[in-house]
Formats: C-alpha cells, sequence, structure tokens
C-alpha cells in the first residue's frame, strides 16, 4: 500500500495559502483534512493567524479543540469565508465524490455556505470518471428497505455500510449510509438530481458545482486545478 502521508501534508501546506486572520474557516474531515487541521493550529497557537473554525464532524471538532482552534456554529455567522476538506475522488470539473468517512452531510452543509471551497487530495483521488468507488447516501433508517430498492433500480448495487463489529454504521446525525455502486458516473449532475428527490435521502456525496479550487499533491509538487 503506499504512503502517501507526505503527499496529504503537502496539499495541507498549500491551503493554509488561502487562510487570513479574521477568517471564518470550514474545518473538513478525513486523514488529509486533519493534517490540515494540525497545521492550522500550529499557526493559531503561535499567534501567526487568528481564525474561527466550523467543523464537519465530531471528529474534526475533537482535533481542533485539543489544538486550541477558536469553534463557532452557524448562528455566530452570516457565511463561511474559506473551506478545506478532503475527497474520496476527483475529476477534472472539480465534482467530486465524497462521505467514505461518514460526514458527507455536514461537509455538504459547510461547503455550500462557504464562499471558497479548497479541496486537498493526493494524487490517488484524481480519476478521468467518477465512480471507481462507490456512493455513499445517507438515509433515514425508517426507509431504509425502501430507499435501497429505489436506489438499485437507478442502476447501482447497494449495501448498508457495516462497522467491523457487525453494526451498521452511524453518522454524527444518528443516520445510516448505503454504498452505491453504480460504476462509471457519466453524469454526476443528473444522477445527484435523481438522488435528491427520493424522500428519506438525507445526502449523498456528489458534490457538484461546490469546489473552486483543488490542491493535488504528487510526490513534492503541488498542482492548483481551478474550476
Amino acid at each position: 500500500m503506499l504512503d502517501l502521508t507526505h503527499e496529504k501534508k503537502a496539499a495541507a501546506h498549500a491551503a493554509l495559502h488561502y487562510i487570513e486572520s479574521g477568517m471564518v474557516v470550514g474545518l473538513g474531515s478525513g486523514s488529509t483534512s486533519s493534517e490540515f487541521i494540525k497545521l492550522l493550529g500550529e499557526r493559531v497557537q503561535a499567534g501567526a493567524l487568528q481564525i474561527r473554525g466550523i467543523p464537519t464532524s465530531a471528529h474534526s471538532h475533537k482535533l481542533a479543540t485539543s489544538l486550541g482552534i477558536p469553534l463557532i456554529t452557524f448562528e455566530d455567522v452570516s457565511q463561511i469565508d474559506v473551506s478545506v476538506d478532503g475527497a474520496d475522488e476527483i475529476d477534472s470539473h472539480l465534482r467530486l465524490i465524497k462521505g467514505h468517512g461518514g460526514a458527507l452531510l455536514r461537509e455538504k452543509i459547510v461547503a455550500t455556505d462557504t464562499r471558497r471551497f479548497v479541496v486537498i487530495a493526493d494524487h490517488t483521488k484524481l480519476v478521468k470518471v467518477l465512480g471507481a468507488m462507490a456512493l455513499p447516501v445517507e438515509v433515514i433508517e425508517f426507509a431504509e428497505p425502501l430507499l435501497i430498492r429505489r436506489i438499485s433500480a437507478l442502476g447501482a448495487n447497494v449495501a448498508l455500510r457495516i462497522e467491523p463489529n457487525g453494526k451498521p454504521f452511524i453518522t454524527d446525525s444518528g443516520n445510516h449510509i448505503l454504498n452505491c455502486e453504480f460504476g462509471e458516473i457519466r453524469d454526476p449532475e443528473k444522477l445527484g438530481a435523481e438522488l435528491d428527490h427520493i424522500p428519506g435521502v438525507v445526502e449523498h456525496g456528489l458534490f457538484v458545482a461546490l469546489a473552486t479550487i483543488a490542491l493535488v499533491a504528487h510526490n513534492e509538487e503541488v498542482t492548483e486545478h481551478r474550476r
């Protein structure tokens, strides 16, 4: 297995370029986002940055708190200045698949309320066509059997996400996740709209027309991609 930690750190470090004192910063979830939060925490502790953060998961909240990053909620601000988050897949139009860490609902809420959404990733996340990995879909447990049938009818192989202990994965918002294997997703906009119209679907991992910049590291070089 490739050790991509150095690429994640390089992409995270490049994202600091977009952060200025006084900003409200959306703090993503996952291993690459954690590297960014650690670097941000170092700047805050050194007094080099004065920012406020809105985390996208319980894990990011805990990490940011441990590093002394001041955290706020949507009650405290009208809009986020910059959000920095990772991705599971990124295509050439900066359309994303996210949610393999299970935080897709809060990640999308934060992404849609930010002026500039910056994605950070290692080189393996770049794809020609989305869909190499399963698409996570967060659902209401009550409707789960019905949703499995309806999403399967859209052409996916659907399976409930299960923890190593054999129990269903529970999101921070108390929902389940369906892992939906569509194969190549040639029209993410169309599929996203179809999923949005199914009652009981809380959110899906297609992030379309949200990312403005992607910072992708390959070895020591970070390439900036813009939409």
